[in-house]
């Protein structure tokens, strides 16, 4: 696999929320990465994606919640997030997408 296809599988899509939008006017932005992905993976990944200096990454583990439907129980999956903080004068837009 190449690094460029390495990167890709590394974030996986953008969180667009109200929160998000607000972190973005601090020079955050939130990515949705894979629960096998580490902070240092993260800060590469977007630093050779979007061409911006990462300054710090901090990642959050959300745990699935239990549903039910028609009297079946069953779970959502997990999935991780990654808050990732730019560099000044840095900034991603990301409802342009890659």
């Amino acid at each position: 696999m190449t690094a460029a296809a390495r990167h890709y599988d590394t974030i996986l899509q953008p969180v667009i929320t109200e929160k998000s939008t607000l972190l973005s006017e601090d020079g955050k932005v939130v990515f949705f990465v894979p629960l096998s992905a580490n902070k240092k993976e993260i800060a590469d990944a977007v630093e050779q994606l979007f061409k911006v200096k990462v300054t710090a990454v901090n990642t959050i583990k959300v745990h699935g919640k239990t549903k039910r439907f028609r009297g079946i129980a069953g779970k959502r999956n997990d999935q991780k997030k990654a808050v990732v903080t730019l560099a000044e004068g840095h900034s991603i837009d990301v409802t342009t997408g890659l």
